[in-house]
């Protein structure tokens, strides 16, 4: 028999490390840290008894094993997003539908989305009030919903002014019960989870009318996903099954999204108190260039990454991981914040600094903030071409007032990390000019 070596850990009874975890995670993990080392192992509702790990040489092993080995970790976020959704998917299948899916999210269709992506910007933030402090979060969530919206259906319509009021608040409230033990006994319309599956169904209806619709278009040309799926193939030549594209695009609705979403708000809060950087960024933005800000969008993801912990399960008795040997279904979570600030491998890791980035592309496992490996985030080029493409848009029409304010602290919503008082941003308009109003912008003004 494999001898089981686990990192040494707290003792403290499962849920009490569960509220610990739920209350203070960020700051909990990096307080393990210091009391047992770069790997330690708790014991926490959902996942049970998990080894968390930080040190480069065992996550970059942990992320190029083969999936005999390591796969997705269990439970994930496939119980919101559904079965045929990339996080539930393993093994064979999950590379057979990555491959279908990472066409629309590379090379020249990214270029087909920047256009829509500025407009979008564009429009919402002629609402912006100046000279008085305001929450960017709320904006820059309807900036990211109403661009993956037209990215993935493309053109506007009633089911996309229905989807941009029902997927805000059930993608909030998803993430919190991704979370959360699935209860045993269905209560229907009275439990979280009937009230869930009752939006999911309602969701589902949309994207059925909306296939219904594009199956009788032309295609050609198009470079919306709803379309580019719909005319895709796996190898043995057979279509996707609608619950699968349905599964597929709420992937994408919800992971091109909050997470992009977020991590611009901390941009904001970020470059506010750091004036000299933000100076630069904006005469770089008037003289047409980018290489600072896609540093700078680089180093906010190292420095405020919206995710902090990615997962795997072992699926083999006695797996050697690094210096510890691992039972079969043990739960591996590497810890996004605690190696993006270890300072072997990110000298000074406290300060913001965009520099370290501007003349070397981070080590993708060194730099993790769409995690890793097989099971990469599959928007992360979508991800980081919107972020620069807003933050541009932003820099080149306002001037972002800088802020001797404390730092925004951390505050959980659920699966995400965002600033606690939304990024609040002070500006003033540097080129006015009429713009088309967002849906609703009138009513926003000032959120």
């Amino acid at each position: 028999m494999t001898t089981v070596t686990l990192p040494p850990g707290p003792s403290s009874p499962r849920f009490v490390q569960g509220a610990f975890a739920a209350t203070a995670r960020s700051r909990g993990m990096q307080r393990l840290r210091a009391r047992y080392g770069d790997a330690f192992t708790v014991n926490v509702p959902i996942f049970g008894r998990a080894v968390v790990i930080s040190d480069p040489a065992e996550i970059r092993q942990l992320f190029t094993e083969g999936p005999d080995l390591i796969e997705n970790v269990q439970p994930n976020l496939g119980r919101v997003l559904g079965p045929g959704s990339l996080f539930a998917l393993i093994g064979e299948e999950h590379r057979k539908q990555r491959k279908l899916l990472v066409p629309p999210f590379h090379g020249r269709r990214l270029a087909a989305y920047e256009k829509i992506i500025e407009e979008e910007t564009v429009r919402e933030v002629a609402s912006w009030p100046e000279d008085r402090a305001f929450a960017t979060l709320p904006s820059m969530m309807r900036i990211t919903l109403n661009a993956i919206l037209r990215a993935v259906f493309g053109a506007d319509g009633a089911e996309l002014t229905e989807l941009r009021a029902m997927l805000p608040p059930w993608v909030a409230y998803g993430s919190r019960l991704a979370v959360l033990p699935i209860p045993k006994t269905d209560l229907g319309r009275w439990s979280p989870w009937g009230r869930f599956r009752i939006a999911r169904r309602r969701y589902d209806a949309i994207v059925d009318r909306l296939i219904d619709r594009t199956v009788g278009e032309d295609l050609d040309g198009r470079d919306d996903v709803l379309a580019l799926l719909l005319q895709s193939r796996y190898d043995d030549g057979s279509p996707m099954s609608r619950a699968q594209i349905a599964d597929e695009l709420l992937t994408l609705l919800v992971a091109g999204h909050e997470t992009t979403a977020t991590t611009l708000a901390w941009a904001v809060e970020r470059l506010r108190r750091h004036p000299a950087i933000l100076r630069d960024l904006a005469e770089e933005a008037d003289a047409g260039g980018g290489a600072l800000r896609e540093a700078t969008i680089t180093e906010v993801q190292r420095t405020r990454p919206v995710i902090d912990l990615v997962g795997r399960h072992v699926r083999v008795d006695g797996y050697r991981l690094g210096r510890w040997t691992l039972p079969k279904g043990c739960t591996v979570l590497v810890g996004i914040t605690l190696l993006h600030t270890d300072a072997s491998v990110f000298p000074n890791p406290r300060a913001f600094d965009p520099s370290r980035f501007l003349d070397a592309r981070p080590d993708l496992y060194q730099w993790i903030p769409f995690g890793g490996g097989r099971r990469r985030c599959i928007g992360a080029a979508f991800a980081g071409m919107e972020m620069n493409v807003v933050l541009r848009t932003v820099l080149r029409d306002f001037t972002l007032l800088p802020t001797t304010e404390p730092d925004e602290r951390w505050h959980s919503r659920g699966i995400a990390n965002a600033p606690a008082k939304g990024g609040r941003a002070v500006v003033r308009r540097r080129n006015p000019r009429a713009v088309p109003s967002a849906p609703g912008a009138a009513a926003r003004t000032g959120s």
